[in-house]
């Protein structure tokens, strides 16, 4: 099976097994700074660490302004609040100059390349934080690999050590927002739920049909209840 039939043959099965997640096109320097926080983190700190953001100091204005420890002190519930606190801070700082104000909306008329670069060069910004940014605020196709996604994708093949999963995955998925919104949210829930880390739930995976390491999973379980 070629690498996009592969990935078709994913999304299918993501699509038979979860429902599609309604989600509403964001502000994207809200996604941003979110996204900053997720790093390294679960879901509930990072909506804790933003949460903590928002209230304490209302703007992402007032947090440009902010001093850099009290932001980390804010933000301490996601982790690495200091490196984080100074990516944020940093960022807004620089949109500001930039642009007049935090308005990020200029990235909708540049191209995917364009883009990516521009917000690349932003302190703390990797390829996923930036893939988020323009696919699920511009609805630009660009798909974004997260920890979760990566390992999946791993295990049933479709990523090979020492590739660049973003790379891999932008050249054979076909350039659709909406497939790759749906494909992103469906792959990250997969691996929360059921392509643990550690001890994955092989027998309770869609994927495990093709999947090398489900196969097994299976095949090793079957031959213990014996």
């Amino acid at each position: 099976m070629t690498r996009g039939k592969l990935a078709a043959w994913i999304a299918g099965r993501l699509d038979e097994r979860f429902e599609e997640v309604k989600r509403r096109p964001n502000d994207p320097v809200e996604i941003l700074v979110a996204t900053i926080l997720s790093q390294n983190t679960n879901d509930s700190n990072r909506d804790r660490a933003y949460e903590s953001l928002i209230g304490r100091f209302r703007s992402f204005e007032a947090v440009a302004d902010a001093d850099e420890d009290e932001i980390a002190a804010t933000i301490r519930v996601g982790g690495l609040h200091r490196q984080k606190a100074r990516s944020i801070k940093e960022s807004l700082r620089r949109i500001i100059a930039e642009r007049g104000g935090l308005d990020l909306s200029f990235l909708a008329g540049l191209t995917i390349a364009e883009g990516l670069n521009w917000l690349l060069s932003l302190p703390g910004v990797g390829k996923k934080t930036a893939g988020i940014v323009l696919l699920f605020s511009f609805g630009k196709p660009y798909f974004p690999v997260d920890t979760h996604i990566r390992r999946v994708l791993s295990r049933v093949g479709l990523i090979e050590n020492g590739e660049d999963p973003h790379r891999v995955m932008n050249q054979i998925l076909p350039k659709d927002p909406v497939l790759m919104r749906r494909l992103h949210l469906h792959l990250i829930r997969l691996g929360r739920t059921v392509c643990h880390p550690r001890r994955p739930e092989c027998s309770d995976c869609p994927l495990s049909a093709g999947c090398a390491v489900g196969k097994e999973t299976i095949s090793t379980l079957r031959r213990k209840s014996r």
